[in-house]
């Protein structure tokens, strides 16, 4: 595997990611790090209600964007993998990073 960096290969146009989804993916990891931070910083603080707050709110948020980008690409993971369609998704679309190819 090339980490998804391969200079001359025939890649579909559907397993390319476009600009919206690389945005969506970018913005999930940037809150699902703001998640784990904050699960770090409360294990040491549990008392800490302003960072429990924190917490919670980024956690709702990194839930529904998760949710989001299930319903309009595919699961991120497993647990999004039920709130999709009518049909198993999971495991069958190939996984963000082998998508891109340029």
């Amino acid at each position: 595997m090339n980490g998804g960096n391969c200079a001359n290969c025939n890649c579909q146009n559907q397993n390319r990611m476009d600009e919206q989804q690389e945005r969506c993916l970018r913005n999930i990891s940037i809150v699902s790090f703001v998640v784990v931070e904050l699960t770090e910083y409360l294990d040491t603080h549990p008392d800490d209600r302003d960072a429990l707050s924190y917490f919670c709110y980024y956690n709702r948020m990194l839930n529904q964007m998760t949710a989001e980008y299930a319903v309009k690409y595919d699961p991120l993971t497993i647990a999004s993998a039920e709130a999709c369609s009518k049909e198993w998704k999971w495991g069958l679309t190939p996984l963000p990073w082998e998508r891109r190819c340029d």
